[in-house]
C-alpha cells in the first residue's frame, strides 16, 4: 500500500485499484457505523472504500469517515450524474466508481478532480470509456456479464485496459478473477455483511478485510 494519503494529493484510478486486491461495495444507513465500519476495514488492510449513493445517509457517512479516519481513502459508489459526482467530492471522496459511463459524469469527475471507475460491460462500452482517456475500468455486472471468460476474451483486443469487476464477486470465485492479468482488483460487499453491521461486530469486519488483503493477484506480481 504505497498511496499518499494526503487529502491535497491527487490519486490515479490505477492508484485506487493497486493499494489492495479488493474495494469494499459500502452500503450504510447509519451514519454511527461509518466511522467504526472505516476503522475495522482500515485495520484489516483495506484503506479504498467505496460508500454507495444507495441511502439518504451516504454523503454524511463519507463526510463523517473523510474527517474522523484519516487513514482511509473514501470514496464514492452508484455515481450517476453530474451532480453526484460534485456533492461527493464536497463530501470528502477522492475517487468516484460508476455502474455506466458518460459524458456528463466524465467530465464532472475530471472537474472534481475525482478519478473515475466507470462501469462496463459490453467492447462498445469499453471503448467509449477509451475514447474519453480511461483505461481504468469497472466490468459490472461482472458475473452477470460473463465473468470471468469474458474478462480473458476481452484482453485480446483490450490489451491496455485493466478492470476491477465487481457484481457477483465473493469470497468463493475472488481469486478466480484476481488471476487474471487485466484485473487489478475486485470490488465486492462481502467484507461488510448487513448482520455484522446490526450487531457493530467490528471484529469480524476486520478479519474479512485481512482475509481479503491477502488475496493473491496475478498483476501484482507482473506489475512494478
Amino acid at each position: 500500500m504505497d498511496v499518499n494519503l494526503n487529502v491535497s494529493c491527487r490519486l490515479t484510478a490505477l492508484q485506487v485499484m493497486r493499494d489492495a486486491p479488493v474495494i469494499p461495495v459500502i452500503v450504510l444507513s447509519d451514519v454511527n457505523q461509518a466511522v467504526s465500519l472505516a476503522r475495522a476495514l482500515v485495520a484489516g488492510g483495506i484503506r479504498m472504500l467505496e460508500i454507495t449513493l444507495r441511502t439518504p445517509q451516504a454523503l454524511a457517512c463519507m463526510e463523517a469517515i473523510a474527517r474522523d479516519v484519516p487513514e482511509a481513502v473514501v470514496g464514492a459508489g452508484t455515481v450517476r450524474s453530474a451532480a453526484d459526482a460534485q456533492a461527493c467530492a464536497m463530501a470528502g471522496a477522492r475517487f468516484a466508481v460508476s455502474p455506466g459511463y458518460t459524458h456528463a459524469v466524465g467530465q464532472a469527475c475530471r472537474d472534481a478532480g475525482l478519478p473515475l471507475l466507470p462501469g462496463v460491460a459490453t467492447g462498445s462500452e469499453i471503448m467509449m470509456a477509451q475514447e474519453a482517456g480511461l483505461t481504468e475500468l469497472k466490468f459490472f455486472p461482472a458475473l452477470q456479464a460473463g465473468g470471468s471468460a469474458m474478462l480473458k476474451a476481452w484482453n485480446g483486443p483490450f490489451g491496455d485496459v485493466r478492470f476491477c469487476p465487481t457484481g457477483g464477486v465473493s469470497v468463493a470465485n475472488a481469486a478466480e478473477f484476481l488471476a487474471l492479468p487485466n484485473v487489478v482488483c475486485v470490488g465486492g460487499s462481502w467484507l461488510t455483511p448487513a448482520d455484522a453491521l446490526a450487531r457493530g461486530n467490528w471484529a469480524q469486519v476486520t478479519a474479512l478485510a485481512y482475509q481479503a488483503s491477502h488475496l493473491p493477484r496475478h498483476f501484482a506480481l507482473t506489475s512494478s
